[in-house]
């Protein structure tokens, strides 16, 4: 009989209720209310429910990102591995050279202007790093924790592994994606506090047509003349760039459709469920945390407001030709932050179409982001 309850105590002690924290429950809640945001809600469900349920995973069951050296058999948690692959950009990589493959440069390459609303929209990058030094930060923390002001979660993975901050890689990745699922909420406002009813409903002129040299030429020379000045951009230029000559190519129509589908969406739950499990309750409930957090909306909204107060100069330059409100899509959110300049432009004149012309800037963005963050690897030597 001793024997049948001794054997029922280790069973009920191998439960994970007495190993779990008051931390750990807060971070299962929260884990949660991403599940619901992602699902009921749809914010970017591709992104948010593997970040949602690796958080979910590493807080019921801690030793599922454990280092080799941490377990009795010297063999990892299953999500070490996968982390280990963000932590050496292989992954944010790969998540390039497939968003590559799926973007249109059309717009941007039928509006060169474009890139000048994307690089405004980097402003945010900037003055949350000069932020994140005065609350702090050392150098190299204050440049991974800026970049999310660029809305793009696979660059903030890699400028964060590249400057040694794996430690606020969790938070980092969690706050980028966060946003990147709220450009919807957060935009609007800000749009519409620095923008009249009738620079809203401008309409623009068509876009012209681009030729099928032009979209060939133009990853070719943005991988020369960029990663020439940067060289540290090529794992992220370089793959973006590859990944849009498959698709203009025309020529390896089944490298597209696997870089832009099947392999895409591989890296992205990979990518996800070990950016998840990094926000144990032990890594994420701490000042730092908030610290990120806050800095990581200041920085969406000064990129917000930077690329529509360029809008709004280029308006009056172009004598009302160009409408401010592309210039939120600045961001690097693809193609969230352009739906959103459509839809707040539609919402003062159902007729405006806003969309194509807000590409523009959005792709800008995603190449300026990365140059952001190769700016920052330059200035540390990294």
């Amino acid at each position: 009989m001793s024997d049948i309850l001794e054997t029922v105590s280790n069973l009920i002690h191998q439960t994970a209720f007495f190993n779990l924290t008051v931390g750990n429950f807060i971070m299962i809640l929260v884990a949660c209310v991403f599940l619901y945001l992602a699902i009921r809600r749809g914010y970017e469900p591709l992104l948010l429910v593997p970040i949602a349920f690796g958080m979910l995973l590493v807080n019921i069951y801690p030793d599922i990102i454990a280092a080799p050296a941490e377990t009795s058999n010297g063999v990892g948690g299953l999500l070490y591995y996968f982390y280990a692959l963000d932590e050496w950009s292989i992954l944010p990589s790969l998540i390039f050279l497939g968003v590559g493959a799926m973007t249109d440069f059309g717009p941007l390459i039928a509006n060169p202007i474009s890139f000048l609303l994307g690089a405004a929209a980097q402003i945010g990058i900037f003055m949350a790093y000069l932020l994140a030094i005065l609350l702090g930060f050392s150098d190299e923390a204050a440049a991974a924790v800026s970049i999310i002001g660029g809305a793009d979660g696979p660059t903030s993975i890699f400028l964060a592994g590249k400057l040694g901050q794996s430690a606020l890689m969790g938070p980092i990745a969690v706050a980028a994606y966060s946003y990147m699922s709220l450009v919807p909420i957060i935009q609007p406002p800000i749009m519409k506090l620095f923008t009249t009813k009738e620079e809203r409903a401008i309409h623009m002129d068509q876009l012209r047509d681009v030729s099928k040299l032009e979209r060939i030429l133009f990853p070719i020379i943005v991988t020369i003349v960029v990663c020439l000045i940067l060289p540290t951009t090529a794992p992220l230029v370089g793959m973006l760039m590859l990944g849009n000559l498959f698709r203009e190519s025309g020529v390896v129509r089944q490298l597209t459709d696997t870089a832009s589908n099947a392999m895409m969406y591989i890296v992205v739950i990979l990518l996800g469920t070990s950016v998840g499990a990094s926000t144990s309750a032990e890594a994420f409930l701490n000042i730092s945390t908030i610290k990120i957090v806050v800095l990581g909306l200041v920085a969406f909204v000064f990129g917000t407001t930077g690329g529509v107060l360029l809008g709004k100069l280029l308006c009056k330059i172009s004598k009302g030709k160009i409408n401010p409100l592309i210039g939120s899509a600045g961001v690097s959110a693809v193609p969230m932050a352009a739906r959103v300049s459509q839809k707040v432009g539609a919402e003062e004149d159902p007729t405006n179409f806003l969309l194509m012309h807000a590409m523009g800037p959005n792709v800008a963005g995603v190449i300026g982001t990365a140059v952001a963050a190769g700016v920052f690897m330059a200035i540390f030597g990294v």
